[in-house]
């Protein structure tokens, strides 16, 4: 029996994507809460808890954009042609939010306001723009004889509209739980007041989203209540409720690290929910992973070099986070 190279490739682009949202959702969650800290100070704090890594963070989209086009080069060309204008805006808030990294450090105080500015609008703009991407591939596409055959703004949606918030959301309970952990004093107590309402309205998104999904898409649907996929996804909302009630719960404690892990498996059920939304296609609403492969030869090549540049990507990401663990300080870190 041959290896499953298309099986193998979405695995690991799947992973890819989730150790992006994993990494620079809470770095974008930051930018996010900007707006409800006005204490100079405390922004600062904010920053700095991801100030050495948050450069890094970004490498699994590069890395997954990479392997789409090697793995898959057929969804690549239709979900760029599709979502052009989405993307661009992404990269484009992504970049500014990057120069306003560095500026607001090194700007003058009478400048430092705009930058702070800057990163947030960055924050919002890259955020929205990813929910969005993400609710247009839920929508689907349409593709004729191998080619997007839909219009420019086809993924402008009420649906796509609505999961660009929900990311916002989403983000801002990372970031404001990751703070949690890195910080302390007034700061921390202050992310805690607001990582609860903000625990609340992601699980009443994931509830709605749960509802619109299937009514919207009945591929969708029979996906979710057919055989064997109706036994994976039956857990998941039990553990969506389980999850919410444990970071309330956690928020009303002392505990540090808690509400960040239990953020992540709250959002690693989200995402399991939409694996099998999808599954097995690449290109939705009817292209398969196997529909769109590339050449077995190039994928069996490309593999090599992804199996030997995953783990030193892990290795140099765990390096850098565990020689920066504990909590900052006001007045320590980036400068």
């Amino acid at each position: 029996m041959g290896i499953d190279l298309p099986l193998i490739w979405a695995i690991i682009i799947g992973f890819g994507l989730m150790m992006y949202v994993i990494m620079d959702g809470f770095d974008l969650g930051i930018g996010i809460l900007f707006p409800f800290i006005g204490n100079r100070e405390d922004r600062d704090t904010m920053v700095n808890t991801v100030a050495p890594v948050w450069d890094g963070n970004e490498t699994w989209l590069v890395f997954g954009g990479a392997a789409l086009l090697a793995a898959f080069p057929l969804a690549y060309s239709v979900i760029l042609s599709a979502l052009y204008l989405p993307l661009l805006l992404m990269l484009a808030g992504l970049i500014w939010r990057g120069v306003a990294f560095e500026f607001r450090f090194k700007a003058e105080e009478a400048h430092r306001p705009f930058w702070d500015k800057a990163f947030a609008w960055g924050s919002y703009i890259a955020t929205f723009s990813q929910g969005v991407v993400l609710g247009a591939f839920l929508n689907g596409f349409n593709v004729v004889d191998g080619a997007y055959a839909g219009g420019s703004f086809d993924w402008l949606t009420p649906f796509s509209l609505f999961t660009g918030l929900s990311l916002l959301v989403s983000y801002a309970l990372l970031g404001s739980t990751w703070l949690i952990m890195k910080t302390e004093g007034a700061l921390q107590l202050c992310m805690k007041k607001l990582a609860r309402p903000v625990t609340l309205a992601l699980l009443a998104i994931i509830i709605i989203v749960s509802l619109w999904t299937p009514f919207s898409h009945p591929d969708v649907a029979s996906r979710w209540f057919s055989l064997p996929n109706i036994v994976f996804f039956a857990p998941v909302p039990i553990l969506v409720v389980l999850a919410t009630w444990a970071i309330i719960l956690s928020l009303g404690q002392d505990a540090q690290a808690a509400p960040f892990v239990l953020a992540l498996f709250l959002l690693f059920l989200g995402y399991s929910g939409l694996a099998i939304s999808l599954w097995p296609n690449i290109i939705p609403p009817s292209i398969s992973i196997w529909d769109a492969a590339a050449p077995s030869q190039s994928m069996g090549f490309t593999l090599v070099g992804a199996l030997f540049i995953i783990p030193v990507i892990l290795a140099y990401t765990a390096w850098s986070y565990y020689v920066f663990r504990g909590k900052v300080k006001s007045g320590e870190g980036y400068h």
